[in-house]
């Protein structure tokens, strides 16, 4: 039985400005790093056998503030890496609406069916970070791991993982700094728990939005 952390990366300035990141490597603000922090508190108590994140600077300071006690080193891994919005990337929310009105619809309608410009979409992010996943269950058998990722990143692996295709996008919530927990057991991949956030409760200015 190999069981899965996976976190979401603590905020950003662009998360709390609705600007599109991808793999922009934009580092954690104070906030974020408070959230972490949080979450690390919340799991000082687990016993982690390996971890693994995004290269992205965001979700490897993540991982490395909730592993301090844990003496444990982060490894970085490419099939973690955000989804690239290619033109959107640096793009305020209300600005992509405004230039792309067509392709933010069927982005939000559709979100499967999507390819950005000079980007990609969720299926090739499907691919890359269930193939990272696959690797993780086979290096790590009976043991249980971390993975720091983004929200397009986890929303997609736990669709995945729950059986469901790329267009249930929209109905799973990824908040900042949360928490998602799978155990592989006899083949399948049973889910604990899904975007929590109760190590949060104490912190006010998060930013839940979901764009």
């Amino acid at each position: 039985m190999t069981r899965i952390v996976l976190v979401r990366h603590g905020r950003t300035e662009w998360n709390k400005g609705q600007i599109f990141r991808g793999t922009a490597d934009i580092p954690l603000d104070e906030q974020g790093r408070k959230e972490a922090a949080c979450a690390g508190d919340w799991l000082k108590a687990e016993t982690f056998h390996a971890a693994y994140s995004s290269p992205l600077s965001r979700a490897v300071e993540t991982a490395e503030i909730i592993l301090e006690p844990h003496g444990i080193a982060v490894v970085k891994h490419d099939g973690l890496t955000d989804l690239n919005y290619g033109d959107w990337q640096g793009k305020p929310n209300d600005e992509v609406k405004r230039i792309y009105p067509e392709l933010y619809q069927q982005w939000r309608t559709a979100p499967h069916t999507v390819v950005f410009p000079e980007g990609e979409g969720l299926g090739a992010v499907r691919a890359r970070s269930l193939a990272a996943v696959e690797e993780v269950v086979a290096k790590h058998p009976d043991e249980t791991v971390l993975l720091a990722a983004h929200r397009v990143v986890n929303k997609v692996l736990i669709a995945a993982l729950l059986g469901l295709d790329d267009s249930h996008f929209w109905e799973i919530g990824q908040d900042t700094a949360a928490l998602n927990e799978f155990v592989y057991q006899d083949g399948k991949w049973v889910c604990r728990l899904v975007n929590d956030t109760c190590h949060l409760r104490g912190l006010s200015d998060r930013v839940t939005t979901d764009f």
